[in-house]
């Protein structure tokens, strides 16, 4: 797996979770200090949590629940992903909430798998720069591992409607959307089989267990 898939797994995982209204976190109106610090505990948590993880792989899965979920903007990133492949104005609500319920199961699952191949790999973060009144930016980060070309991966951020907490909803690593992946993988599914389907189908590949990564 690509140095690439990893990093889109373990600091974005921020594309496509559902923010989770139970979780106590902190939240960030510095969009650049939410990045520099949810990469920090991220990591540092995967760190102190090693033994955990090469007992029960599954453990991942309540790592990214616990350290990333809370900073992603699910449900924005969820109706993208829908797009234009179903009316969205005429479809259940019960049906929509499922699908991002769904959405997030078969994120954290992925990207738990993705946590497998961490191998202590660093971060930087372009520095702050005046934001103004924007609603959508994007921040630069610079994936460092030791003996290997650096990775530019940008992450697109929101702030709400009446709102001036940010979140992710999307990044671009090799001039690649996950967002836009998402969106091409699933919507012609959703358009021929309609999205309670698809739903199912996102359940049924998060029950998956976490496999270890083969080691190199």
């Amino acid at each position: 797996m690509k140095l690439t898939t990893l990093i889109m797994g373990v600091l974005i995982s921020c594309c496509s979770l559902v923010f989770s209204a139970q979780a106590e976190v902190e939240t960030y109106t510095d969009p650049y200090k939410m990045m520099e610090v949810v990469a920090d505990k991220t990591f540092s948590r995967m760190a102190k949590d090693k033994l955990k993880v090469e007992a029960d792989p599954d453990y991942l899965r309540v790592i990214v629940n616990e350290e990333l979920v809370p900073y992603i903007d699910s449900r924005y990133a969820a109706l993208r992903v829908i797009g234009n492949s179903a009316d969205l104005r005429n479809m259940p609500r019960e049906d929509l909430l499922a699908f991002v319920d769904a959405f997030q199961e078969y994120m954290v699952a992925t990207y738990a798998g993705v946590f497998t191949q961490y191998t202590d790999q660093k971060v930087m973060i372009e520095p702050a720069s005046d934001i103004g009144n924007q609603k959508i930016i994007s921040i630069k980060t610079r994936v460092i591992d030791p003996g290997k070309p650096d990775i530019n991966i940008e992450f697109k951020l929101r702030r709400g409607k009446n709102s001036d907490t940010w979140l992710v909803f999307d990044m671009v690593a090799e001039g690649i959307s996950l967002l836009d992946s998402k969106r091409a993988e699933l919507s012609n599914i959703i358009r021929q089989q309609g999205l309670p389907s698809v739903t199912s189908l996102l359940l049924e590949k998060a029950k998956a267990p976490i496999q270890k990564a083969e080691q190199k």
